[in-house]
């Protein structure tokens, strides 16, 4: 195996992927921007979830928001689900693994907020749990999927925004979503702060 080769056909393959999804998917990146700032400007905090990579993606966004993500501004209202491993073991313990972010959207989520659920495949239990409890409180959700959206795409409601990577693998699916959010960073702060 040559692994120089491989490594480069990894690169191509990522490159490639985010040069043909871009049209498709700039219009509801650009959607999700101004409707997660608009929920912040209304004091309105955005709650992120996802399992495994996509835990890791839902805090990092939660971090570059809260802090900062390339220029300075104050913090914005932002917490991943996915940080607290007590909260995450007492209800995976107590109840069921589906519930550990519906909880925390059901105690924490108020209308006026946002959910930004990750799931590669849009299979996700727990990330369709959350979305559900999102909607009972009546908050807008962004889905950032992969594949054919799966069952997530199918219970969003028409007002939600649905980003997905048309991609069958979970690698190359995962790095467009990282670009995802930092474009979604990129355009919450140029339109808070006046950039053209």
């Amino acid at each position: 195996m040559d692994l120089i080769q491989r490594i480069s056909s990894n690169f191509t393959e990522s490159a490639n992927l985010k040069l043909e999804v871009m049209d498709h998917l700039s219009a509801p990146i650009a959607a999700a921007a101004e409707r997660m700032l608009e929920c912040l400007m209304d004091d309105g905090k955005i709650l992120s979830c996802g399992n495994g990579g996509s835990a890791a993606d839902s805090q990092h966004f939660a971090a570059e928001l809260l802090n900062r993500f390339e220029m300075e501004r104050p913090g914005l209202a932002a917490f991943s689900l996915t940080s607290d491993p007590s909260t995450l073991t007492s209800i995976a313990n107590d109840y069921d693994y589906s519930q550990v972010f519906s909880k925390q959207v059901l105690a924490l989520g108020r209308p006026k907020d946002l959910l930004l659920a990750i799931s590669t495949s849009g299979n996700s239990r727990s990330v369709l749990e959350a979305v559900s409890a999102a909607h009972a409180l009546k908050m807008g959700v962004i889905a950032l999927t992969g594949r054919s959206g799966g069952e997530l795409a199918e219970i969003l409601w028409p007002e939600d925004i649905h980003i997905c990577v048309a991609s069958n693998s979970t690698a190359r699916i995962q790095e467009v979503h990282i670009l995802a959010l930092h474009c979604l960073c990129d355009a919450i702060d140029c339109l808070l702060l006046g950039v053209d």
